[in-house]
C-alpha cells in the first residue's frame, strides 16, 4: 500500500468531519436565531414630564419606568421644568430619536398639536397622561377622573360651609383638568346659592407662593373668608401658610387633592378639610401597560371617549377617593402610598390612633 492510499480515507474522514462541523454550526446559529426571533423586541417609550416640582410625578415616573422595564420596554425620560417651549423641544428630540410610544404630561395642553402631528407621521404612537392634550388626537388618554375629584372636593367642603364667601385657587387654565375638575364643583355648588365666589385666582405653574400670596391680600384687606377650594394640594399648602400667620389655619376648611404627604399631615392635625387620593401607582402601572400594547399594535380596554375639543379620544378612567382624619389609615397608609410614621409626626404621640402611638 501507498503512502498516498493509505492517507487518502483519513483525508476523507478530516474532510467529512469539517462538513459536520460547519453543519452544527450552522444549525446551532440558526437556532440561535430562532431563539433571538421568540423574544419581542425592545421598545422604547419617550416620556415627557411638564416638571418633577410637584410631588406626585416623581411617584408616577418611578412607578411608570419600572413597570415598563419589567414588561420589555426602556424609557427616556424627559423634563421639561415648566418651561412649555421646552418641552416642545424635548419631544421632538424623543420624535427624532425614533421612540415606539410617547407618554405626554401636557405643561400647556394647547401647544402641543404639532408635535403630536409630527409622532403621528413616524407612527408613534401618543398617550396623553394625566392631563389632556388639546385638538390633537391623541391615541390614549389616561387620567384619575377629574370631574369626581371635584365633585368631592365640593360635597366635602359644603358640609362645613354651605354658604359664604369662598376663595378658589384653582391651576393654570392651560391645564385642562383644571376645567374639568371645576365642572364636578359646579355640580355640586349649584344647590347652594348662598356661596359667593370671593376670588377665581388661576396659578401658574400651580405655584405655592402664587396661592399664599393671593389670601395674604385678601387678610390684609379684611376680607372675611369662610372656605377655600384650591386646585391641588400644593396651592392648599400655601393658603394653610397664609391662614397660620392670622391664626385661621383649621378654622377655614380648605380642600385639595393628591393625597401629598403635607396634606396628609394637615388633614390628621386639623389645617386642611380633605385631600383627594388618586391611585396614581395604578395608573403608572396601567400606563405602562398601555404604551407596551399600543408599541404592539395590541387592543387595549377603555372607557369610553372625551372630546379633546376637536376629536373624540379614547379614555381610561381610575377612581379618586376623599381622604379625611377618620379614613387616612385605610386610604392611604394600608395601600402603602404613605407611612403611618410619615403622617403622624407632627401629631401628639397621645393623639394619635391607638394604633400608632
Amino acid at each position: 500500500m501507498t503512502p498516498g492510499k493509505a492517507a487518502f480515507p483519513a483525508v476523507v474522514r478530516l474532510i467529512t468531519a469539517g462538513f459536520a462541523v460547519i453543519a452544527l454550526t450552522g444549525c446551532l446559529r440558526q437556532a440561535a436565531k430562532t431563539d433571538e426571533s421568540a423574544v419581542p423586541p425592545r421598545i422604547t417609550i419617550g416620556f415627557s414630564l411638564d416638571s418633577l416640582i410637584v410631588e406626585r410625578w416623581i411617584r408616577d415616573r418611578d412607578i411608570f419606568v419600572s413597570t415598563a422595564g419589567e414588561l420589555g420596554a426602556d424609557v427616556i425620560v424627559q423634563n421639561a421644568a415648566n418651561d412649555e417651549q421646552q418641552q416642545v423641544s424635548q419631544v421632538r428630540y424623543l420624535i427624532d430619536k425614533g421612540v415606539d410610544v410617547l407618554l405626554i404630561i401636557p405643561q400647556n395642553a394647547d401647544i402641543l398639536s404639532d408635535v403630536v402631528d409630527r409622532a403621528h407621521a413616524k407612527g408613534i404612537k401618543v398617550i396623553s397622561y394625566d392631563r389632556l392634550i388639546r385638538n390633537a388626537g391623541v391615541d390614549l388618554y389616561m387620567s384619575v377622573n377629574s370631574i369626581e375629584v371635584g365633585r368631592i372636593m365640593a360635597s366635602a367642603v359644603v358640609k362645613e360651609a354651605p354658604s359664604g364667601n369662598f376663595v378658589f385657587i384653582n391651576g393654570p387654565k392651560s391645564d385642562n383638568n383644571v376645567a374639568l375638575v371645576q365642572e364636578g364643583q359646579r355640580s355640586v355648588f349649584v344647590e347652594y346659592p348662598g356661596i359667593f365666589h370671593l376670588l377665581d385666582y388661576y396659578a401658574d405653574n400651580w405655584s405655592y407662593d402664587l396661592a399664599f400670596e393671593q389670601v395674604s391680600r385678601l387678610l390684609e384687606e379684611g376680607k372675611r373668608i369662610d372656605a377655600v377650594v384650591c386646585g391641588n394640594d400644593g396651592l392648599a399648602g400655601g393658603v394653610i401658610r397664609a391662614l397660620a400667620e392670622y391664626r385661621l389655619a383649621g378654622k377655614i376648611p380648605v380642600v385639595g387633592q393628591d393625597a401629598d404627604i403635607a396634606a396628609c399631615q394637615y388633614v390628621v392635625e386639623g389645617s386642611q378639610l380633605i385631600t383627594v387620593y388618586k391611585p396614581i401607582g395604578d395608573l403608572a402601572r396601567e400606563a405602562a401597560a398601555a404604551a407596551v400594547s399600543l408599541a404592539r399594535n395590541e387592543p387595549i380596554g377603555t372607557d369610553g371617549v372625551i372630546s379633546d375639543g376637536s376629536r373624540e379620544v379614547p379614555v381610561i378612567w381610575l377612581n379618586p377617593v376623599e381622604v379625611n382624619r377618620d379614613n387616612m389609615d385605610a386610604v392611604v397608609i394600608d395601600s402603602g402610598f404613605h407611612t403611618a410614621e410619615e403622617i403622624y409626626q407632627n401629631v401628639p404621640v397621645e393623639n394619635r390612633p391607638v394604633e400608632w402611638r
